[in-house]
């Protein structure tokens, strides 16, 4: 995707083969900042600080990340140190785990000397895969707007997403938001209610910012404003994404997910959840109970950032000093409100019979 006329990946290497840079997500939308990641310990710093975001892009700063390891110490004690290190960076986008997982299998099975390089190749292929696969989730998830573009001829399609889904929160393209790039370059009328998604505000800063950008039509909403434009048919269905999907199809995403999927399911809504197959955690069946919520500092509650009238970017405190907050990071929407999955294979219903029937080899490894 484009930034002031560049095209731009979230993540990229270096020219000297070692150096990894990312988009600094914790300044934008008010600055246009990169960051290098030199070592495991940066890795670890961009991951947990959210300077990096979104499931899929975790996992690929992740698996840089260990190639960043392998470079100075290529040996399996290293190797298993630095991935346990990572795992703790985010506990609950399961891609990270998925992307570890499968470079350190590659790492251990080959000699320490070729170990180097092959975890910078792995980790780009990990990458281009990403990319690859999003665009694919695009594609299935137009086809679902230009459904409902036929059935409102003649104004645009309004879809209400919750968090960043978009091409920050990958490599490129985006989950929740690649469907909606698809359609509006072929020329379907969209219009995104974007919920600004307290208390990190990803959707105000963050899809805000993607979606002008690509000059699409968008309005900033209280994240408490979704179930009043659904009551009144301003929203024609929604589209997450999210950080852990489970075999039977609950769906964890940022907080607040679950209440959209309420409203909606309640105003007869369609509610639909983007996501790549490495997002599928085939281990666990009850979301509620088995998926790990992460909990963060409450000063992402109590304090906000924003831009000063000089153009100073500014962190202010919201709540009377002394009073405490808890920061749930996640919520788990029960697959009984998902009106379906969009994956890089198609659409299937949320239930393990219509994961199954699009990733059969990978229930079977499972």
């Amino acid at each position: 995707m484009k930034i002031n006329g560049r095209g731009y990946r979230t993540i990229w290497p270096d020219a000297n083969g070692r150096t990894v840079h990312v988009i600094d997500q914790s300044q934008l939308p008010h600055a246009f900042v990169t960051r290098r990641i030199d070592s495991l310990d940066d890795a670890v710093a961009v991951i947990s600080d959210m300077v990096v975001r979104g499931a899929p892009l975790i996992g690929v700063a992740g698996a840089y990340g260990l190639a960043l390891a392998a470079a100075d110490d290529p040996s399996d004690a290293a190797i298993d140190a630095a991935y346990a290190k990572l795992f703790k960076a985010r506990p609950t986008a399961v891609n990270l785990r998925w992307a570890l997982d499968r470079l350190r299998h590659c790492l251990l099975a080959a000699p320490p000397a070729e170990r180097r390089a092959l975890a910078y190749a792995q980790a780009a292929r990990i990458a281009d895969e990403d990319v690859t696969c999003c665009e694919a989730i695009g594609e299935h998830g137009a086809a679902l707007i230009a459904e409902a573009a036929a059935k409102n001829p003649g104004r645009p399609v309004n879809i209400l997403t919750h968090c960043n889904a978009g091409w920050l929160a990958t490599v490129d393209w985006g989950t929740a938001l690649a469907p909606i790039y698809k359609a509006a370059r072929a020329g379907v009328a969209v219009h995104v209610f974007v919920d600004e998604t307290r208390p990190r505000n990803q959707g105000a800063s963050l899809t805000a910012f993607e979606l002008l950008g690509e000059a699409i039509s968008h309005t900033v909403i209280v994240d408490n404003a979704g179930g009043h434009l659904m009551q009144h048919g301003f929203v024609d269905l929604c589209i997450v994404g999210s950080d852990r999907t489970t075999r039977s199809g609950d769906v964890c995403n940022k907080i607040g997910t679950y209440l959209k999927a309420l409203a909606a399911h309640d105003n007869g809504v369609p509610f639909y959840v983007a996501l790549p197959s490495s997002t599928i955690d085939w281990r666990l069946r009850d979301g509620v109970r088995e998926i790990p919520i992460e909990e963060r500092d409450q000063r992402e509650v109590t304090h906000i950032s924003g831009r000063a009238a000089d153009g100073s970017l500014v962190n202010v405190q919201l709540t009377p000093h002394g009073s405490s907050a808890r920061n749930f990071g996640f919520d788990v929407t029960p697959s009984r409100l998902v009106s379906g999955l969009i994956t890089e294979r198609g659409v299937c219903d949320a239930s393990e019979s219509g994961l199954r029937g699009l990733f059969p080899e990978l229930a079977r490894a499972a």
